[in-house]
């Protein structure tokens, strides 16, 4: 059977912990990641228009894996990560608890969830060898994210900052599951998700500005849902 999920809700819950651990240890770059000290806070200010969740998954008592997204006033959720235990992928968690985010999304009437994800094919070969330590596959990762229901949208995304020198992150793809299947997905749910969710460390004014310039960038509405195992295709084309 596969693992059993649920939310947490109590800020001293220890699964948070716990959950912070599969996250250091799953993830080939752990610093890209929001820190585990931050989860009870997170999940205890749910006054704003931002409301983060996180999913826990337990087999026997014990959290084998969890993702934290959050339900953003877009109308559209975002992953901020979801990560399953070495030792207990392949137990069906990840599937499990991405069909419990998507119930959370269509309970809180939104269209779907959207998340990043690097490609095998914008990474240093150093940070192919740190994916390798942690026992992940940035391809078969993608692959996993496909059959859950992912789509690449065909976008040229980067994330602001987080980068060389502090500069655009640029080897990351903007990912996104429908609740309902579609090829596609309108341009103001992606510019406004984004808005929304880079608002936090951007500020307004610069998430705005840098919401708007994607749009420029990308010049179509809908805008199209590539298989997620591949690459937007301007990055494809010039890789």
């Amino acid at each position: 059977m596969p693992p059993t999920i649920r939310r947490v809700t109590d800020t001293h819950d220890p699964a948070l912990s716990a959950f912070g651990r599969i996250q250091e240890a799953s993830y080939y770059d752990p610093e890209m990641l929001i820190p585990a000290h931050y989860f009870g806070q997170m999940i205890g200010d749910q006054g704003g228009e931002r409301q983060n969740v996180i999913l826990v998954a337990e087999d026997g008592g014990e959290v084998v894996g969890g993702t934290l997204f959050h339900l953003l006033p877009s109308g559209a959720g975002f992953s901020s990560f979801m990560g399953v235990a070495l030792a207990a992928r392949g137990s069906g968690a990840a599937r499990a608890l991405h069909t419990a985010r998507m119930q959370v999304i269509r309970e809180a009437g939104y269209a779907g969830v959207f998340a990043d994800a690097v490609h095998a094919s914008a990474l240093s070969a150093d940070d192919l060898a740190a994916e390798v330590r942690v026992g992940s596959d940035p391809l078969l990762r993608r692959v996993k994210l496909n059959a859950l229901g992912f789509g690449t949208v065909n976008a040229p995304y980067w994330q602001p900052v987080g980068g060389p020198d502090g500069g655009p992150l640029t080897d990351l793809d903007l990912l996104y599951c429908p609740l309902e299947p579609s090829n596609s997905v309108p341009l103001a749910l992606v510019t406004e998700t984004l808005r929304a969710y880079w608002q936090s460390w951007l500020g307004p004014q610069r998430a705005a500005h840098e919401a708007q310039a994607l749009a420029q960038r990308t010049g179509s509405d809908p805008v199209a849902l590539l298989p997620a195992t591949q690459r937007p295709e301007v990055f494809a084309a010039n890789p």
